[in-house]
Protein backbone atom coordinates (compact mmCIF):
# COMPACT_ATOMS: atom_id res chain seq x y z
CA UNK A 1 0.00 0.00 0.00
CA UNK A 2 1.20 3.50 -0.74
CA UNK A 3 1.40 6.11 1.98
CA UNK A 4 -1.52 7.99 0.46
CA UNK A 5 -3.79 4.95 0.48
CA UNK A 6 -2.98 4.03 4.08
CA UNK A 7 -3.21 7.56 5.50
CA UNK A 8 -6.40 7.36 7.59
CA UNK A 9 -7.14 11.05 6.94
CA UNK A 10 -7.45 10.87 3.18
CA UNK A 11 -8.47 8.72 0.26
CA UNK A 12 -8.95 5.01 0.68
CA UNK A 13 -7.31 5.13 4.11
CA UNK A 14 -10.13 7.38 5.30
CA UNK A 15 -12.69 5.00 3.76
CA UNK A 16 -11.04 2.07 5.52
CA UNK A 17 -11.10 3.89 8.88
CA UNK A 18 -14.70 5.10 8.77
CA UNK A 19 -17.05 3.48 11.25
CA UNK A 20 -19.11 0.93 9.33
CA UNK A 21 -22.45 2.80 9.74
CA UNK A 22 -20.91 6.01 8.37
CA UNK A 23 -19.33 4.21 5.43
CA UNK A 24 -22.61 2.45 4.60
CA UNK A 25 -24.41 5.81 4.76
CA UNK A 26 -21.90 7.32 2.32
CA UNK A 27 -22.14 4.31 0.01
CA UNK A 28 -25.95 4.51 0.00
CA UNK A 29 -25.58 8.10 -1.27
CA UNK A 30 -23.72 6.55 -4.24
CA UNK A 31 -26.23 3.78 -4.91
CA UNK A 32 -29.22 3.38 -2.61
CA UNK A 33 -29.09 -0.39 -2.42
CA UNK A 34 -28.43 -1.79 1.03
CA UNK A 35 -26.96 -5.10 -0.22
CA UNK A 36 -24.47 -3.23 -2.41
CA UNK A 37 -23.33 -0.94 0.40
CA UNK A 38 -23.02 -3.83 2.87
CA UNK A 39 -20.98 -5.95 0.45
CA UNK A 40 -18.50 -3.14 -0.11
CA UNK A 41 -18.22 -2.30 3.59
CA UNK A 42 -17.63 -5.98 4.37
CA UNK A 43 -14.69 -6.18 1.94
CA UNK A 44 -12.55 -3.59 3.76
CA UNK A 45 -9.71 -2.84 4.03
CA UNK A 46 -8.91 -1.74 0.50
CA UNK A 47 -5.35 -1.37 -0.71
CA UNK A 48 -6.17 1.44 -3.11
CA UNK A 49 -8.95 3.16 -5.04
CA UNK A 50 -8.81 0.55 -7.79
CA UNK A 51 -9.55 -2.22 -5.32
CA UNK A 52 -12.44 -0.24 -3.85
CA UNK A 53 -13.90 0.35 -7.33
CA UNK A 54 -13.50 -3.36 -8.12
CA UNK A 55 -15.47 -4.21 -4.96
CA UNK A 56 -18.20 -1.79 -6.00
CA UNK A 57 -18.39 -3.26 -9.50
CA UNK A 58 -18.43 -6.81 -8.12
CA UNK A 59 -21.37 -5.97 -5.86
CA UNK A 60 -23.45 -4.35 -8.61
CA UNK A 61 -23.67 -6.57 -11.72
CA UNK A 62 -26.81 -8.44 -10.79
CA UNK A 63 -29.10 -5.65 -9.65
CA UNK A 64 -32.62 -6.99 -9.29
CA UNK A 65 -35.63 -5.07 -10.59
CA UNK A 66 -36.62 -4.39 -6.96
CA UNK A 67 -33.16 -3.00 -6.18
CA UNK A 68 -33.24 -0.84 -9.30
CA UNK A 69 -36.61 0.63 -8.32
CA UNK A 70 -35.40 1.25 -4.77
CA UNK A 71 -32.33 3.06 -6.09
CA UNK A 72 -34.41 5.09 -8.55
CA UNK A 73 -36.44 6.51 -5.68
CA UNK A 74 -33.32 8.39 -4.55
CA UNK A 75 -33.01 10.24 -7.87
CA UNK A 76 -34.96 13.32 -8.95
CA UNK A 77 -36.32 13.72 -12.45
CA UNK A 78 -33.85 15.07 -14.97
CA UNK A 79 -34.37 18.82 -15.05
CA UNK A 80 -35.76 18.99 -11.52
CA UNK A 81 -33.45 20.29 -8.84
CA UNK A 82 -33.24 18.11 -5.78
CA UNK A 83 -34.12 20.26 -2.79
CA UNK A 84 -32.64 18.14 0.00
CA UNK A 85 -29.53 19.00 1.98
CA UNK A 86 -28.29 15.41 2.12
CA UNK A 87 -25.23 14.21 0.20
CA UNK A 88 -27.17 12.49 -2.58
CA UNK A 89 -29.27 15.61 -3.25
CA UNK A 90 -26.19 17.80 -3.34
CA UNK A 91 -24.46 15.45 -5.77
CA UNK A 92 -27.57 15.29 -7.93
CA UNK A 93 -27.68 19.09 -8.23
CA UNK A 94 -24.03 19.09 -9.26
CA UNK A 95 -24.52 16.26 -11.75
CA UNK A 96 -27.42 18.07 -13.40
CA UNK A 97 -25.62 21.41 -13.59
CA UNK A 98 -25.68 21.21 -17.40
CA UNK A 99 -29.45 21.69 -17.34
CA UNK A 100 -30.17 25.42 -17.45
CA UNK A 101 -33.33 26.05 -15.39
CA UNK A 102 -33.70 29.44 -17.09
CA UNK A 103 -34.21 27.75 -20.48
CA UNK A 104 -38.01 27.56 -20.47
CA UNK A 105 -38.27 25.57 -23.70
CA UNK A 106 -35.82 22.95 -22.47
CA UNK A 107 -37.51 22.80 -19.07
CA UNK A 108 -40.88 22.21 -20.72
CA UNK A 109 -39.47 19.59 -23.10
CA UNK A 110 -37.77 17.73 -20.24
CA UNK A 111 -40.93 17.84 -18.11
CA UNK A 112 -43.02 16.47 -20.99
CA UNK A 113 -40.37 13.89 -21.86
CA UNK A 114 -40.14 12.77 -18.22
CA UNK A 115 -43.92 12.39 -18.05
CA UNK A 116 -44.02 10.34 -21.25
CA UNK A 117 -41.12 8.18 -20.07
CA UNK A 118 -42.79 7.54 -16.70
CA UNK A 119 -46.08 6.59 -18.37
CA UNK A 120 -44.21 4.18 -20.63
CA UNK A 121 -41.87 2.56 -18.09
CA UNK A 122 -43.41 3.25 -14.67
CA UNK A 123 -40.34 4.92 -13.17
CA UNK A 124 -38.25 8.08 -13.52
CA UNK A 125 -35.93 8.53 -16.46
CA UNK A 126 -32.41 8.02 -15.22
CA UNK A 127 -29.21 8.85 -17.01
CA UNK A 128 -25.73 9.70 -15.80
CA UNK A 129 -26.05 13.47 -16.23
CA UNK A 130 -22.50 14.49 -15.26
CA UNK A 131 -20.85 16.54 -17.98
CA UNK A 132 -23.91 16.51 -20.23
CA UNK A 133 -25.98 19.43 -21.40
CA UNK A 134 -29.72 19.61 -20.95
CA UNK A 135 -30.18 19.24 -24.70
CA UNK A 136 -28.09 16.06 -24.69
CA UNK A 137 -30.07 14.64 -21.76
CA UNK A 138 -33.31 15.37 -23.63
CA UNK A 139 -31.98 13.72 -26.79
CA UNK A 140 -31.03 10.60 -24.82
CA UNK A 141 -34.44 10.53 -23.14
CA UNK A 142 -36.22 10.66 -26.48
CA UNK A 143 -33.97 7.96 -27.95
CA UNK A 144 -34.85 5.59 -25.13
CA UNK A 145 -38.63 5.93 -25.41
CA UNK A 146 -38.80 3.21 -28.07
CA UNK A 147 -37.06 0.63 -25.88
CA UNK A 148 -38.99 -2.30 -24.47
CA UNK A 149 -39.26 -2.51 -20.67
CA UNK A 150 -36.55 -5.15 -20.22
CA UNK A 151 -34.04 -3.31 -22.40
CA UNK A 152 -34.75 -0.08 -20.59
CA UNK A 153 -34.36 -1.71 -17.18
CA UNK A 154 -30.94 -3.02 -18.27
CA UNK A 155 -29.96 0.49 -19.39
CA UNK A 156 -31.16 1.98 -16.11
CA UNK A 157 -29.12 -0.58 -14.16
CA UNK A 158 -25.99 0.41 -16.10
CA UNK A 159 -26.73 4.12 -15.57
CA UNK A 160 -27.07 3.47 -11.82
CA UNK A 161 -23.70 1.70 -11.81
CA UNK A 162 -22.09 4.59 -13.72
CA UNK A 163 -23.50 7.15 -11.29
CA UNK A 164 -22.31 5.00 -8.39
CA UNK A 165 -18.76 4.87 -9.85
CA UNK A 166 -18.64 8.66 -10.14
CA UNK A 167 -20.05 9.19 -6.68
CA UNK A 168 -17.74 6.58 -5.16
CA UNK A 169 -14.81 8.67 -6.41
CA UNK A 170 -16.24 11.55 -4.38
CA UNK A 171 -16.43 9.34 -1.30
CA UNK A 172 -12.78 8.43 -1.76
CA UNK A 173 -11.83 12.07 -2.20
CA UNK A 174 -13.63 12.87 1.05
Amino acid sequence: MSASSTDAGSGVGRVNSLPRPELVKQLLACLDIQRWANEIADRRPFADAGELHEAADAAAPGLTPEEIHTALAAHPRIGQRSEGDDTSSSWSRSEQSGVDPADADLTTALREGNEEYERRFGHVYLVCASGRSGAELLRILRSRLDNDRDTELDIVAEELREIARLRLARVIEG
